[in-house]
């Protein structure tokens, strides 16, 4: 009886291959956008990992001077005579080919070999025997390797390392970055002997952080890929859902009979959670291999996203990890599980002598309707409670996650009300029964118009966000790129000759200086500025103390970014963990990192070691300059820089960061454009016991089919028009609350009507191409076929 019950209720998706269609293309393709962002998380955590342990020395200790200056080879070498185990690392950023790449110079014969982590070994990428071969070495990765090309260095391919940092012995490192006798830190063994002296009070010792910085700064950045991924797989999940409990609905009387004969409910129920189950390892499946195909494509995309936001170097190659696509099965079971539940309690309570008819589905699915509605209605309070008390990203995620869900809940009633509202409006037999069959039809698409309304919103908010973000990023752009041209120099000498020139011509010039330092616990930079009108005229200050600048010329405080002010919770007045006063706080979009900006003389004071070599020149005639200065000067192709050509840059690196959301924003569109077509294909045959009557009244098949399309675009069109005030709302959401937890900025809002109207008509156009098949197939219908509805019980 068992093995008879399972063969009837398959029968049902052999009779209707659509709606298994449904299932298992809705499913894979909430799986796959899900297993996309897993996938690219967990590479960009284990590229996370995976510096740290080569970098940082696994976790270890970290010494440097305290005074922030570099250390050189006497005082490792007088350390290592007073017994302490130390390993010297030496960073810079190498120019080659008009390229930056982040060099690493380390000590093999010193290095500690201590790892905390099991796969650092095998993770990192790196033996210490590829820094011994006889020629100077330099491990990079394969895109890396040809800019080496010229060098007199050998080149070691590695694919498994970060894209921009390469690896080298400390000696040639020095050579390459032209920094002789110079360490930027010391890696500090686990084991040091008995007996040591005490360390001088001019090292101090860094103890190494539970989590490292990169992984920590992009932390937000990676919950955002997650939130959206979650909100892809739920328009996935709505699609799933409306198949199921459309299946169930059609295979009412298939249970009955079943349980009739004599079937247990609980053997029916084990029968169907077994059917769904083995349906969902087969959707996870191909939803993971499309997931991974998703996540190979966007990957280039999320690396430059990441370094251009934080810096962070994280490999091109994808990995089939465990992690990501055991997390693609279970979310593609436990999806299914939540959509079945429903369908599961149905059937429960379903009375033995139960029958299957359009209308009674309708009234059910009104009364759902209303059930939806009320808890619509508590998700919107508790998300307008989360908006007025709730703090944190993960309270600006539920707020999110409140305001889709209670409004995707609430449109079957909008929509029911408003065709109801138009039942009314229009007069005659026909429009009545228009209207009166689309009410009808409604329960089978609410799911589909569910997700379209979700894909909608989301493309609202986010585009809203992003063209929010490119204006004022570009007018942030006009204000913080004053200087007609930029001067990078290889030298301090080269520096100061250049200069002296530029000074003697009465050019202005403005040194651009800085040093790395930590506030909070997080990696940050101090800049030292001269004082001159081009900052006090552009600089985009957000709040200062009277006199900020005056004040500052003077010494007597420092401007931090707002991303610093909102991560530590400081303000004007306030005072910096190095002791200086807060005189204001400015605006750093594209930038998550924390700066402090102070004078000149005073950065001189703290950090005498240091040099500019870069400069910010002001001049009429920027052309003119940069060719007088090639001519007189041996500069590097890349020495000068052009106002315009930064600013080109700088918005290149903008539309690459979004790129990512705006790739994910299309897919959940497209996913709900398929929900539409698959529904009206499932819903086709059903449909023809309420359209034959009326086309044996008249109407032409292709006059039912013209108003099938008319249908779908007035769903669509009604649907589109709530989700504008819900698009809105998120892009609220995104901008006040999110973009200020995980990037650290807030933007003003703006609106851009046309484009919203583009998307609302991209919106129609994939309504109407997801109903034409089947108006195309209903004009098609042989007239034999509707005739035979009137033989049937129905």
């Amino acid at each position: 009886m068992t093995w008879l019950g399972l063969t009837a209720l398959l029968s049902h998706w052999r009779a209707n291959p659509w709606q298994l269609t449904t299932l298992i293309a809705g499913l894979a393709l909430a799986t796959a956008l899900w297993s996309g962002v897993q996938a690219i998380n967990a590479e960009a955590r284990a590229s996370y990992d995976t510096a740290a342990d080569v970098v940082t020395g696994s976790g270890l200790r970290q010494m440097r001077r305290t005074d922030g200056a570099v250390l050189s080879t006497a005082e490792y070498v007088a350390l290592r005579r007073a017994g302490w185990q130390v390993s010297p690392v030496l960073e810079g950023q190498l120019r080659l080919n008009g390229q930056s790449l982040r060099l690493i110079g380390l000590e093999p014969l010193t290095l500690p070999q201590t790892a905390p982590r099991d796969e650092a070994p095998a993770a990192s990428g790196f033996a210490q025997t590829d820094l011994f071969d006889s020629a100077e070495t330099v491990v990079a990765h394969p895109e890396d390797a040809a800019l080496f090309d010229g060098m007199a260095v050998a080149v070691r391919v590695d694919d498994t390392r970060a894209q921009g940092t390469a690896l080298t012995d400390i000696a040639t490192a020095q050579r390459l970055l032209n920094t002789p006798d110079q360490i930027t830190r010391l890696i500090v063994d686990a084991a040091q002997p008995l007996g040591l002296s005490p360390l001088p009070d001019r090292y101090e010792i860094s103890q190494p952080a539970p989590q490292n910085d990169v992984a920590r700064l992009t932390e937000s950045f990676h919950l955002n890929l997650t939130a959206f991924g979650l909100l892809s797989f739920a328009v996935g999940i709505f699609i799933v859902y409306g198949a199921v409990g459309l299946a169930f609905e059609q295979r009412r009387a298939v249970f009955r009979t079943l349980r009739a004969l004599g079937v247990p409910l609980r053997t029916l129920m084990a029968l169907l959670a077994l059917e769904l189950g083995v349906f969902a390892l087969v959707a996870g499946a191909v939803g993971v291999a499309l997931g991974y195909l998703i996540a190979a494509a966007l990957l280039p995309d999320v690396a430059a996203t990441l370094r251009g936001l934080y810096g962070a170097e994280i490999t091109g190659q994808l990995q089939l990890r465990p992690a990501w696509w055991l997390s693609g099965l279970g979310m593609a079971l436990a999806g299914t599980g939540v959509a079945a539940t429903a369908a599961l309690i149905k059937l429960a309570r379903l009375p033995l002598l139960s029958f299957n008819h359009p209308r009674a589905m309708s009234m059910h699915a009104a009364a759902s309707a209303r059930w939806l509605a009320l808890l619509a209605c508590v998700l919107l309070v508790a998300g307008l409670a989360l908006a007025v008390w709730g703090q944190g990203l993960f309270a600006g995620f539920a707020l999110l996650a409140c305001l889709l869900i209670g409004a995707a809940f609430l449109l079957p009633l909008l929509l029911g009300g408003a065709l109801n509202l138009a039942g009314h409006l229009h007069q005659g037999a026909l429009a009545a029964w228009f209207w009166a069959d689309s009410r009808q039809q409604l329960p089978g698409l609410s799911m589909a118009l569910m997700a379209l309304l979700l894909a909608m919103a989301a493309n609202i908010g986010v585009s809203t966000m992003v063209s929010s973000f490119r204006l004022t990023f570009t007018g942030y752009l006009d204000q913080r790129l004053a200087s007609e041209l930029y001067l990078n120099t290889r030298t301090p000498a080269q520096a100061a000759a250049i200069t002296s020139y530029l000074e003697d011509k009465g050019v202005t010039v403005l040194p651009i200086l800085s040093e790395d330092l930590r506030i909070g616990g997080l990696p940050a930079e101090i800049y030292g500025v001269r004082n001159h009108a081009t900052y006090r005229e552009n600089w985009p200050v957000l709040a200062a103390l009277p006199a900020a600048w005056d004040r500052l010329a003077a010494s007597e405080g420092a401007l931090i970014n707002e991303q610093l002010a909102r991560r530590n919770d400081l303000a004007p007045g306030d005072h910096l963990e190095t002791g200086d006063l807060i005189l204001g706080v400015y605006s750093d979009y594209g930038n998550s990192a924390g700066q402090v900006v102070i004078s000149e003389p005073q950065f001189a004071q703290r950090y005498p070691q240091k040099r500019a070599q870069r400069f910010g020149l002001r001049t009429q005639d920027p052309s003119a300059l940069a060719t007088d200065l090639r001519q007189r000067f041996d500069l590097a192709e890349d020495a000068l820089i052009n106002q315009a050509d930064l600013k080109a840059f700088s918005l290149s690196v903008f539309e690459r960061t979004f790129s990512v959301t705006a790739a994910l924003n299309l897919l959940t569109l497209s996913v709900a454009g398929l929900a539409i077509l698959i529904s009206l294909l499932t819903l086709a045959s059903l449909r023809l016991p309420q359209l034959a009557p009326v086309w044996a009244l008249g109407l032409t098949r292709r006059h039912l089919a013209t108003l099938e399309l008319l249908r779908a675009v007035c769903l669509a069109a009604a649907t589109g028009l709530l989700a504008i005030p819900l698009g809105l709302a998120l892009a609220w959401v995104l901008l006040t609350v999110v973009n200020v937890e995980a990037f650290g900025w807030r933007l003003p809002m703006f609106l851009f009507p046309w484009e919203y109207l583009k998307l609302g008509m991209l919106t129609l156009l994939a309504a109407v191409l997801a109903a034409l098949w089947p108006a195309i197939r209903l004009a098609r219908t042989p007239p034999d076929r509707l005739l035979r509805v009137f033989s049937n019980e129905r």
